[in-house]
């Protein structure tokens, strides 16, 4: 196990904010939204077509992630904005990925 777990205990509330993160990269059709807005902003409607769900899934999946803090939500007129905000996402996909990939 990482040194950074075993060195720094983490408070309750800490423990708490790191188990939310990893429940949200818990479930298949959220990876896929982050996967949509990870490099470019994009309305619901876009996500919609890119993820294959329907506009009341993917509505309660961005409140979900947006909620938790990884996406940012940015309206433009009648328009909402969803796009990454949390960097570290892509970082963890990026590791597990790999980490899949080298077992084979």
């Amino acid at each position: 196990m990482s040194s950074v777990i075993t060195q720094i205990p983490l408070s309750e509330d800490q423990l708490a904010a790191v188990a939310l993160r990893f429940r949200m990269l818990g479930e298949p059709m959220r990876l896929r939204i982050l996967q949509a807005v990870c490099q470019e902003e994009r309305t619901v409607g876009e996500i919609v077509g890119l993820v294959g769900a329907n506009q009341a899934n993917v509505s309660k999946h961005l409140s979900l992630l947006a909620g938790a803090g990884l996406i940012s939500r940015r309206k433009a007129g009648q328009s909402v904005y969803y796009g990454l905000h949390d960097e570290l996402v892509l970082k963890l996909c990026g590791l597990v990925h790999g980490h899949l990939h080298r077992e084979g």
